[in-house]
C-alpha cells in the first residue's frame, strides 16, 4: 500500500519560502548563483528524464548497465530485510534493478517534487509487493524517516552521480547527513562519475538537439511563474564550461543582453555576458571519491566500474566511529 509522507514546508498548494529566499539571495551575490536542486520542478523532472535518453549523456546508459552486471555482487553484500532509502528519487528509472534484486521490506523514495514522485512511487509500488514509502522533501535537509522502518537495517542509494552536483565541502556535508539520516550500520550505494575527455563532457551537458539548454531555462520560466519575475525571453541563454582546476562541468545561465527585471518586486540588472551559476557536476577519480565517502563518515567496501572506466558505483558503510586508527 502506497503512503505519502510530506515535509510541511513543501505543501503542494504552496511555494517553498526556501526558493524563494535562494532565488534572492543567489541573484543579489557578487558571483550570481541558484542551488541545483531548484531546477526539479515537475517539467525540469521530465526534461532530466528526457536527458537521461539522448545519445550524449552517457551516465545514466552506464550506470545501469554497470549496476545490471554486478547486482550478484551488492546482493551478496547485504543483509536481507532491509529497507532501501532513496535520496532524490524523481522517476526511479534504476531503482527497480535494485528492488527487484534485493527483494527489501520497504523502499522509501525523497524528492522535493512531490508530484512527479507520487507518480513514480505509485509505479514501483504497483510492480512490487513490499511496503513503498514516499517521503515529500529536500534531502539535504533533516528527513523524518517514516516509523514502519524504525527497525530495519537501511541501505541508502543515491545513483546517478547526484554527488558531483554538490562541491566538496557541501557533499561531505551532505554525506554526513546521510549517515546521521540512515543510522550506524547502515550502507550506502552511490554513483559517481569519473574524468574523461571534455569534448565528450560539454556534450553530455549541451545536446545538440537543445534539452539540456531547455532543463536549465526552464528556471527562468519557473522564477516568472512561481516568484512573479519580469525576466524577459531570450534574456537568458544556457552554456555548459569545464573547469578543469575544480574538476566540474558548470552549468550557466548567460545574458544575452544587458537586462533589468525583478524577482518579487526586487529588481536585478545582468549586463550582457554575465551569467547565473545554476549546476556544477564534480567528476571524480578513484582515489578522490574514495576519500570523499571517508571524509562523511562512510567507510568503502567495494568498487566497481564500467569496462571503459566512465562510471563507478561504491558500496560504503556507516560504521562505527572510533577512538583512534
Amino acid at each position: 500500500m502506497l503512503a505519502t509522507f510530506e515535509a510541511p514546508d513543501l505543501q503542494a498548494d504552496a511555494i517553498d519560502p526556501a526558493f524563494r529566499d535562494d532565488v534572492l539571495r543567489g541573484l543579489a551575490d557578487p558571483i550570481p548563483s541558484i542551488p541545483a536542486r531548484w531546477l526539479y520542478d515537475r517539467r525540469g523532472s521530465e526534461l532530466f528524464d528526457d536527458i537521461t535518453r539522448l545519445d550524449e549523456y552517457y551516465p545514466t546508459r552506464t550506470e545501469t548497465a554497470l549496476l545490471t552486471r554486478i547486482m550478484p555482487e551488492i546482493v551478496a553484500a547485504l543483509r536481507p530485510g532491509m529497507a532501501v532509502v532513496e535520496f532524490g528519487a524523481g522517476s526511479a528509472t534504476k531503482t527497480p534493478l535494485l528492488l527487484g534484486a534485493i527483494h527489501p521490506a520497504a523502499y522509501v523514495p525523497i524528492d522535493i517534487s512531490g508530484d512527479y514522485l507520487h507518480e513514480s512511487a505509485a509505479g514501483v509500488d504497483k510492480a512490487f509487493r513490499f511496503p513503498v514509502l514516499p517521503v515529500v522533501a529536500d534531502f539535504t535537509k533533516p528527513i523524518r524517516l517514516p516509523a514502519a522502518i524504525e527497525a530495519m537495517p537501511r541501505l541508502g542509494f543515491f545513483p546517478g552521480s547526484t554527488i558531483g552536483n554538490f562541491v566538496p565541502r557541501s557533499a561531505t556535508d551532505l554525506l554526513r547527513h546521510f549517515r546521521a539520516t540512515l543510522g550506524t550500520g547502515a550502507k550506502l550505494l552511490i554513483g559517481m562519475d569519473r574524468v574523461k575527455p571534455v569534448d565528450r563532457l560539454i556534450a553530455a551537458y549541451d545536446d545538440a538537439a537543445g534539452v539540456t539548454a531547455a532543463f536549465n531555462l526552464n528556471l527562468i520560466e519557473r522564477i516568472n511563474r512561481e516568484l512573479s519575475g519580469t525576466i524577459p525571453d531570450g534574456a537568458f541563454v544556457h552554456e555548459a564550461r569545464w573547469n578543469d582546476m575544480l574538476g566540474r562541468i558548470e552549468m550557466h545561465l548567460v545574458a544575452t543582453r544587458n537586462v533589468a527585471f525583478t524577482v518579487e518586486g526586487t529588481p536585478f540588472h545582468f549586463a550582457q555576458g554575465s551569467s547565473i551559476h545554476t549546476e556544477n557536476s564534480h567528476k571524480y577519480g578513484q582515489r578522490g571519491s574514495r576519500l570523499l565517502l571517508l571524509a562523511g563518515g562512510w567507510t568503502p567496501l567495494a568498487e566497481w566500474s564500467d569496462p571503459a572506466g566512465d562510471f563507478a558505483l561504491i558500496l560504503a558503510e556507516a560504521q562505527p566511529n572510533r577512538f583512534a586508527p
